[in-house]
């Protein structure tokens, strides 16, 4: 994991999808297992988008959510979204360091990628969506 100290330019942070503050001072460090996100869809220009959903993968790290689940398989748990704008690595192989959004309000019609009504129902209690 790269943990050096660099400056960067991401341009402006779009953000649009935050409901309110509310959650905005309490995002978790996480992990994030850079090979759950495909490049030419969720970073082509070397950025992963705040407001891309997230979901636990269980090992410590933390990925896209994968949506819905297919009969019988439950829908995974939505952990939250990815806070910040965030520099891809490299390597696909690199997991890198990010803040998780786990509860507050969020705008759907903003978020940087569709949001399936079953994953936001596994959230209820922690997101609203507006």
């Amino acid at each position: 994991m790269d943990i050096s100290i660099k400056r960067t330019s991401v341009g402006n942070e779009d953000q649009s999808w935050l409901g309110s503050a509310h959650g905005t001072n309490a995002a978790q460090t996480i992990t994030l297992d850079m090979t759950t996100f495909t490049k030419a869809t969720h970073y082509p220009d070397g950025y992963l988008k705040s407001g891309l959903p997230l979901m636990d993968l269980g090992n410590g790290k933390y990925g896209l959510h994968t949506g819905p689940g297919v009969d019988p398989a439950p829908t995974p748990e939505l952990a939250g979204f990815l806070f910040t704008t965030v520099r891809a690595p490299e390597s696909s192989a690199t997991p890198i360091g990010a803040a998780l959004y786990e509860h507050g309000r969020v705008k759907v019609a903003n978020l940087p990628v569709a949001l399936d009504p079953a994953v936001q129902a596994t959230a209820a209690g922690r997101i609203i969506f507006a």
